[in-house]
C-alpha cells in the first residue's frame, strides 16, 4: 500500500491496461503531466502510475498500469494484481491498448485471449479498444486472421456497452500512432464517454428527482416564419479578407522545418542589423572604417609589395652586420688618431685605479 500512489476514487479517471511495451506510459506521457519512464523492454512499470489532464474545463485522472499477460490469476505477480485490482475497483473509462504491429514482441491473438478473460471487470464501465502503432502497421494492412481477432475484440465490447446502457458506440474501435496522430482523438473520446455516463448516473439518483422541480428549461419557439440569417458586418468580412491576405509570419521554428530541421539548420544573427545596404549583412568582414569596409583597403599587390619590402629588410640586415663587424687594430690610423686612442685608453687606465 506505501508503493500506490495517491489515487482519488471519486473523480473522473482514464485506466490504461492491457499487456506490457504497447505505448500505454508514451500515450501517457502525451495527454498528461506525467513523466513515465519508457523503456523499449516488457515491465518497465512496477506500479501505478497518475497523471492529470483536462477536458472542457474538468480535471482527470489518468492511470497508467502495469502491463498484464494472459496467464491464471494464481499465477500472476504482484505488478500485475496491481493492475487487476484498479480495474476491479476504479469506476473509470477503460483504454484497452492493442499492439497492431506486433513490435510488442506479443501477437493480437495474446491480448485477445487476455481481454476475453478479463471482460468481466470491464462491466459498467466505458470502454475504448485502442489499436496501437498504426504508423508501423495501418489497421487496413492486417490479415484476415487478424482482423477477425479484432473485430471479436470490437463485438465483445459493443456488448458491454449495450449492457452499460451506453447509448454511444461510434467510438469503441480508435487506432492511432503516439508518434504521428490519433492521441488527443483517443483522449477526447475516452473523456466524453466517460463524462456522459457520470451524468447519465446523476440523472437518475433519487437526488436529482428531488431537484427537478427547482429547474425550468425554456425553449423558444418560432413567432413568425421569417427567416433570419446570420449577419455578419462587413467590417468583419473586410478584417477577415485582410488577414487571410496576409502572408503568414515565419518563425525560426518554420525555418528550421523548411531548411533541414534542427542540427542542419543555423539560425543568422546578423538577419536583424540595420544597414544601410542589406547586402552587408552577410559580410565576412563587417568592420566599418571611414564609411567603407576593410575589405576595399586592401591593395591587389599586397603580396608583391610584402616580398620587395622583406629584401629591402634583409639588404639593410646584411649593411648593419657588415658595420659591427668592423674591428679597430690601430693600423689603419693616423698619428694624431694614435694619440687620442692612447691618451683615452690612459685616462682609462686611471679611473679604474681610482675606483678600486
Amino acid at each position: 500500500m506505501a508503493r500506490l500512489p495517491s489515487i482519488d476514487p471519486n473523480t473522473r479517471t482514464i485506466l490504461i491496461c492491457v499487456y506490457p511495451n504497447v505505448g500505454k506510459s508514451s500515450f501517457m506521457n502525451k495527454v498528461t503531466r506525467a513523466d513515465v519512464d519508457v523503456q523499449p523492454y516488457a515491465f518497465t512499470m512496477k506500479s501505478l502510475f497518475v497523471g492529470h489532464t483536462d477536458y472542457k474545463y474538468l480535471r482527470y485522472q489518468v492511470i497508467d498500469t502495469p502491463g498484464i499477460l494472459d496467464r491464471p490469476f494464481e499465477d500472476r505477480n504482484i505488478i500485475e494484481m496491481c493492475s487487476i485490482t484498479a480495474l476491479a475497483h476504479l469506476r473509470a473509462a477503460v483504454l484497452f491498448f492493442l499492439d497492431i504491429s506486433g513490435s510488442c514482441g506479443y501477437s493480437i491473438a495474446q491480448p485477445a485471449a487476455l481481454f476475453h478473460s478479463i471482460k468481466s471487470f470491464f462491466m459498467n464501465k466505458p470502454l475504448v479498444i485502442v489499436c496501437n502503432k498504426t504508423d508501423l502497421q495501418p489497421l487496413e494492412g492486417l490479415s484476415e486472421e487478424v482482423m477477425t481477432l479484432v473485430m471479436e475484440i470490437k463485438a465483445e465490447a459493443m456488448k458491454t456497452i449495450a449492457q452499460a446502457g451506453d447509448a454511444n458506440e461510434e467510438d469503441v474501435l480508435l487506432t492511432m500512432s503516439n508518434l504521428t496522430d490519433g492521441v488527443m482523438a483517443v483522449k477526447n473520446a475516452a473523456c466524453e464517454r466517460l463524462l456522459e455516463q457520470r451524468v447519465d448516473i446523476k440523472m437518475k439518483s433519487k437526488k436529482m428527482v428531488d431537484c427537478l422541480n427547482r429547474f425550468h428549461v425554456a425553449m423558444p419557439k418560432p413567432r413568425d416564419n421569417k427567416e433570419r440569417p446570420v449577419c455578419i458586418p462587413a467590417s468583419v468580412l473586410e478584417a477577415r479578407a485582410i488577414a487571410a491576405a496576409k502572408e503568414k509570419k515565419k518563425f525560426e521554428k518554420d525555418l528550421e522545418n523548411e531548411n533541414g530541421g534542427a542540427g542542419v539548420y543555423s539560425a543568422s544573427l546578423k538577419k536583424h542589423y540595420i544597414l544601410a545596404n542589406d547586402e552587408w549583412k552577410e559580410d565576412i568582414l563587417p568592420e566599418i572604417l571611414d564609411g567603407h569596409n576593410v575589405a576595399d583597403f586592401l591593395d591587389p599587390d599586397i603580396l608583391e609589395r610584402c616580398e620587395e619590402l622583406e629584401r629591402e629588410e634583409g639588404l639593410r640586415l646584411e649593411e648593419q652586420a657588415a658595420q659591427y663587424a668592423f674591428q679597430i687594430d690601430g693600423h689603419e690610423l693616423t698619428t694624431e688618431q694614435r694619440e687620442i686612442l692612447s691618451q683615452l685608453g690612459k685616462r682609462r687606465h686611471c679611473s679604474s685605479k681610482n675606483i678600486e
